[in-house]
């Protein structure tokens, strides 16, 4: 069983979606997240997610890849709606879980939409004016990139200590999965960094 994909990989494609430029689609997703942080109101995030629903359906991720996405984070949103419910009400857990499933939506959709190098290219265009800051824009992008591309073998690492907890019959022991995962994550990262020192890279 393949590990629950979050973010889906781009595919060109001629929808309006593809079309569009990559900032606008990073200005539209940044500001609907502020939007649906910022005002409480279950009604928005029950429309935020019909909206990105369509959205999704629309930049051709499909109902049945739409599914697995929401499938991905199904059982954190489960959890968090049942906590808010029993402390603060049902309204609340409808705008929360709401929130969190639109904003999944969207950032599948941009990844769908939008190769890894027009993002990157975006950021570093965008952080261009503030080098007089101090900013390096190149060193922003990379981090960007690695931080895009670690979410998936991050996931993969995820599944592959899921499945070998269950071949030891360890399916009740959350150590048996989170200790093994913490340090192949950060044996991976540590990897990456010496391999980016090795090429003189953020030196």
């Amino acid at each position: 069983m393949s590990a629950p994909v979050l973010l889906r990989e781009y595919r060109p494609g001629t929808t309006w979606l593809h079309r569009l430029g990559p900032g606008s689609k990073l200005l539209g997703l940044c500001g609907c997240a502020i939007l649906l942080v910022a005002v409480r109101w279950p009604p928005l995030a029950v429309a935020a997610v019909l909206v990105a629903l369509g959205l999704a359906l629309g930049s051709g991720i499909g109902w049945r890849e739409a599914g697995r996405t929401l499938r991905g984070v199904m059982i954190v949103a489960v959890l968090l709606g049942a906590w808010l419910v029993w402390q603060h009400g049902w309204a609340r857990a409808v705008d929360s879980v709401g929130d969190l499933l639109a904003l999944v939506l969207l950032a599948s959709v941009l990844t769908r939409t939008t190769s890894v190098e027009d993002m990157l290219d975006t950021v570093t265009r965008a952080l261009v004016p503030l080098r007089r800051f101090g900013a390096d824009p190149e060193r922003a992008a990379l981090t960007f990139s690695l931080m895009i591309r670690a979410i998936p073998s991050t996931l993969e690492v995820a599944e592959e200590t899921r499945q070998a907890a269950l071949a030891r019959g360890m399916t009740r022991s959350p150590r048996a999965r989170l200790v093994p995962l913490v340090i192949r994550v950060v044996a991976r990262a540590r990897a990456t960094g010496e391999a980016l020192h090795a090429r003189g890279i953020d030196d």
